[in-house]
């Protein structure tokens, strides 16, 4: 029986809840690393939602990832962004360029049929799809591919679309915050989730967050650029 217990907790379709090792409460704004507060971070997920009002930062939240599975080049893939990319950003961050595909679907029906064509492919470490109200079998067809192509999907939505909770492996939510995000785990597959934590931004990204305030917040510790 063990055994078994262990080959499903490894295979991610059981998760057994640990009582000797608690999440930490957020209090204070924390680093940009989501691993302190969301076990496994973001790589451990192979297909991440994001619930997000559009430019609050939901973009730069995911670019150190982005980054890292780029490290195997193949390719990145953007279905049916809202925005106009910011090469020289993606540049600065670490993205390389040269593996970076745009796709602007016709509707929706052709984003997720471009989705999963590219998750199951093998050639793309990383797929971003904007899209709006989706089935739970949608979901479930993604993450097989995710499984097939050994690539993670990072499904961005608005508040306005949130019509049920899906099978995803982790859900954020987003809201802006003048040291970064503030982030509402919604469901953290393998723990439970934490409570609501702020992200600090400032020491990557100081021009795109608020000015400090004359006398430092007593909910904010200063944070020091690693080196």
């Amino acid at each position: 029986m063990n055994n078994l217990l262990d080959h499903l907790k490894n295979k991610g379709w059981i998760w057994q809840a640990d009582f000797t090792r608690p999440l930490p409460i957020a209090k204070q704004a924390v680093p940009d690393d989501l691993d302190e507060y969301v076990r496994g971070g973001l790589k451990e997920h192979a297909l991440v939602e994001i619930h997000s009002q559009i430019g609050i930062g939901e973009i730069r939240l995911l670019l150190p990832r982005l980054a890292a599975n780029g490290q195997d080049h193949r390719l990145l893939v953007w279905i049916a962004p809202p925005h106009q990319l910011n090469g020289e950003c993606l540049h600065r961050a670490g993205v390389d360029l040269s593996q970076v595909l745009i796709l602007h679907p016709r509707d929706g029906k052709d984003a997720l049929w471009a989705a999963e064509q590219c998750l199951k492919s093998g050639t793309c470490h990383s797929v971003l799809l904007w899209h709006g109200d989706m089935e739970v079998a949608q979901v479930k067809r993604l993450q097989q591919a995710c499984q097939q192509g050994q690539a993670q999907l990072f499904l961005l939505r608005t508040a306005q679309t949130i019509a049920q909770s899906l099978p995803v492996s982790l859900s954020l939510q987003l809201e802006a915050h003048a040291e970064g995000l503030q982030i509402k785990v919604n469901k953290c597959r393998g723990s439970w989730p934490p409570a609501p934590f702020i992200l600090n931004m400032r020491q990557r990204w100081p021009k795109l967050c608020l000015p400090q305030p004359a006398q430092p917040s007593a909910n904010v510790i200063p944070l020091h650029r690693a080196s």
